[in-house]
């Protein structure tokens, strides 16, 4: 009987075991099924929220949820929001950000003051500039960067600095065909010099905003705000100068500007203000400047050599165009086509052919049945300013691989450059 009695326990303590396992099991299931009808909906969920977000942007998001957002600002750290009315706050989050700017860069703006022997147009297609411009520190051993257009036909060189204080600067060097020159002053060791923070053109975006501060009309370090507007402009002025590559802003600029600081939202410097075309000399929403990464290219060769010996072909290039293409018959619709090689030159001892047949060309004269240059060490060459970018930081005396294609043939040729002159970048922009 005992032994009976043990065996119904154990039959007890089993049925329990089971009831209570199957009772988890049944609370298991019930859970994950509940979670996957969760998850599901979460992600529903989210991709209603990414369309509100793509549609109306965040503001619209955190409107649904009953949210008032009176700003938002986008930085490398997030996103920061401005909530409430706009009693409750001084500034919007762009004020702040342009205050910002201006606080931490203003001291880094010069005001140059030239002394001419005549009347020059020192400001690029617009009214004279009355010998004032803008420049920024670069060190503080006192090198300064500006415009060559400024300073390159002074007989004087006055700096002022953002405390007013005044010091007479030399020319380093000049680099006419970028428009770009370093200058220098020499300061006592209790004067203290502001180097501008330098950033990079490379990433630049339309639409991006940009700050300009400089000296318009003699102004000390005024500050306009824009866009960029366009990028990788050539530009040239009514006095044959060419500006490639350049950064088109809608920011205003004025005949003092020059020289000055083109600045991102975070106060680096992204390009030199150089010029504005204008039918009044005065800004109309249509102003460039140089690239910073140009600046950057040739501020050593400027405080080394005093000037910068660059690298090109001894060719005459133009633009392929397809209805030229098949006016000459070619088996490529894009690259430069070589009219001539310099008699003698490196290009035509390493291989390179020109053409032989005359033609008119619009305006120009033209020779059909040369090479078509298709890459430079790699880089597609489609247009013009692909040539002037694939060899922007080469040297006279550099060799590079030039890909060509020669009556339907692809060869690749090894060529040594010469040195670039204004002429040769005049004749890229038509």
């Amino acid at each position: 009987m005992l032994k009976d009695s043990r065996k119904r326990f154990i039959q007890v303590l089993v049925a329990l075991a089971l009831l209570v396992l199957v009772i988890l099991s049944a609370v298991l299931l019930w859970r994950w099924t509940e979670s996957i009808g969760a998850s599901a909906k979460r992600k529903e969920l989210e991709k209603v929220l990414h369309t509100i977000v793509k549609d109306e942007g965040e503001a619209g998001l955190l409107s649904m949820a009953g949210v008032t957002v009176d700003n938002i600002f986008y930085g490398d750290e997030g996103v920061s929001l401005f909530e409430g009315q706009d009693t409750s706050w001084r500034y919007s989050a762009d004020e702040m950000q342009n205050i910002k700017v201006y606080e931490n860069c203003n001291k880094s703006v010069v005001h140059i003051t030239t002394t001419l022997d005549v009347t020059v147009n020192s400001f690029m297609e617009v009214l004279p500039a009355q010998g004032t411009g803008s420049g920024i520190i670069l060190s503080t051993e006192g090198y300064i960067l500006t415009n060559a257009h400024v300073v390159e036909k002074a007989t004087s060189l006055t700096v002022k600095l953002f405390d007013q204080r005044s010091y007479p600067a030399k020319l380093v060097g000049l680099d006419s065909e970028d428009d770009l020159a370093v200058i220098k002053i020499s300061v006592d060791k209790a004067t203290p010099l502001f180097p501008i923070t330098i950033g990079t053109s490379e990433d630049l975006k339309i639409g991006q905003k940009v700050i300009a501060i400089g000296n318009p009309f003699g102004y000390d370090r005024t500050m306009t705000v824009g866009i960029v507007s366009g990028l990788n402009r050539p530009v040239k002025t009514a006095e044959g100068k060419v500006i490639m590559d350049a950064i088109q802003t809608d920011a205003s600029i004025n005949p003092g500007n020059s020289g000055g600081p083109l600045l991102n939202s975070r106060g680096e410097v992204i390009g030199i203000n150089s010029s504005i075309y204008s039918t009044t000399g005065s800004s109309q929403g249509l102003n460039f400047a140089i690239p910073i990464d140009t600046a950057i290219s040739v501020i050593p060769d400027l405080i080394k050599l005093g000037r910068v010996i660059r690298g090109w072909l001894d060719i005459i290039p133009v633009q392929l165009t397809p209805q030229l293409a098949a006016y000459a018959k070619l088996s490529v619709s894009k690259g430069i086509l070589i009219s001539q090689v310099v008699s003698g030159g490196l290009a035509e001892k390493a291989g390179l052919k020109g053409g032989t047949q005359v033609v008119q060309y619009g305006s120009s004269v033209i020779y059909l049945g040369g090479d078509v240059l298709l890459s430079i060490n790699g880089h597609p060459v489609e247009e013009l300013n692909d040539l002037y970018l694939a060899l922007l930081n080469t040297r006279s005396g550099d060799k590079v691989k030039v890909l060509i294609n020669r009556k339907g043939e692809e060869k690749t040729l090894e060529i040594q450059l010469v040195e670039r002159s204004a002429q040769n970048v005049s004749a890229l922009v038509r």
